[in-house]
């Protein structure tokens, strides 16, 4: 049994320890937060122990940590757990800045621990057989992919003043999905945003409405939109076009119910948040991190996926501040 330890016990650690908890091969020996209270009840909720991270990553039962605390505690904890010889899972992005992921890089390889980036769009059952049928050639070679991206509701300000900025925090995701269906390297970046959902997050200096234009060396191109609203639930589909045709992911409905009347069809609305859209990937995703740790296997995403999505974020942060085009 692999040895599990959480360090951060808020709503993405929960929903880790949940995945954790349905695997055979490994079991959540401790868990650190902040807020003791929080701690308390996710270790009575797996029957762990309540450690300070410092303890939890120094225990020789634990062999795995799954960082889910907050971004900018992220560079800490990667260096204490790699020179602890602990394995770690850490959810993006991995830092705001791309020169301290570099330095983590440096400590893990170091190290020489597994570290997967948590990117779960391409554990979702639906991206990840796209992606499968374009690796095996049905629609030819890859030339324009549609990335959408659209929340039901926007987060606090409070939590946007912190966030690193909607390309650093919400399309981040996107960007790795980019990566992972157009086969080749970005080289060109063009961003545009604006302020339509929220008055308040254009005072605090982001965006809530967002596109971005990526292009490959050999001309692919990549569209990435992506809004802090969407009124019919949350909105996320893929849509891929090749020379031989075209492979697309459609949102998943709350049910599959569709009835027709005179005044036409009516189906099902979206579901309505991520935590239901991506139950499915987030358990696939900890089950192959589990996976990889136990066979000595290279997680992926690594934490090179995780720096090039973070510098793709800053290069659409720069592209739309600047009103350019930006070489990466």
């Amino acid at each position: 049994m692999l040895g599990i330890g959480i360090l951060g016990c808020g709503r993405i650690g929960q929903v880790h320890a949940k995945s954790i908890r349905t695997l055979e091969t490994a079991r959540i020996i401790a868990v650190a937060d902040a807020v003791p209270e929080a701690a308390a009840r996710l270790a009575t909720h797996c029957q762990a122990r309540v450690e300070t991270a410092h303890d939890l990553i120094a225990a020789k039962d634990v062999d795995a940590v799954v960082i889910c605390t907050p971004t900018d505690t992220h560079f800490e904890l990667i260096h204490s757990a790699a020179k602890a010889g602990k394995a770690i899972f850490c959810e993006k992005p991995v830092d705001l800045s791309t020169d301290r992921i570099k330095d983590c890089i440096k400590v893990v390889e170091s190290a020489g621990v597994p570290f997967m980036t948590g990117f779960n769009r391409r554990f979702d059952p639906n991206f990840a057989a796209l992606r499968a049928r374009l690796t095996a050639g049905e629609i030819a070679d890859v030339e324009l992919v549609m990335i959408l991206s659209r929340d039901p509701a926007p987060p606090p300000v409070s939590y946007i003043k912190s966030s690193g900025g909607l390309f650093r925090d919400m399309m981040i995701h996107d960007f790795d999905m980019a990566r992972f269906l157009l086969g080749e390297e970005i080289e060109t970046v063009h961003a545009v945003g604006s302020a339509l959902v929220d008055p308040e997050i254009g005072l605090a200096g982001d965006v809530d409405t967002a596109a971005v234009m990526l292009t490959t060396g050999s001309g692919k191109i990549c569209q990435i939109s992506n809004s802090r609203r969407a009124t019919y639930g949350y909105d996320q589909r893929i849509e891929v076009h090749g020379a031989r045709g075209m492979l697309r992911a459609e949102n998943q409905l709350e049910h599959t119910l569709e009835i027709a009347t005179e005044t036409g069809f009516r189906r099902a609305p979206a579901q309505h948040f991520f935590l239901e859209r991506y139950a499915g990937a987030y358990l696939a995703e900890m089950s192959a991190f589990v996976s990889a740790v136990e066979n000595g296997s290279a997680p992926k995403p690594s934490i090179q996926d995780g720096l090039h999505a973070q510098i793709l974020a800053d290069a659409a942060t720069v592209a739309h501040t600047d009103k350019r085009i930006v070489k990466i």
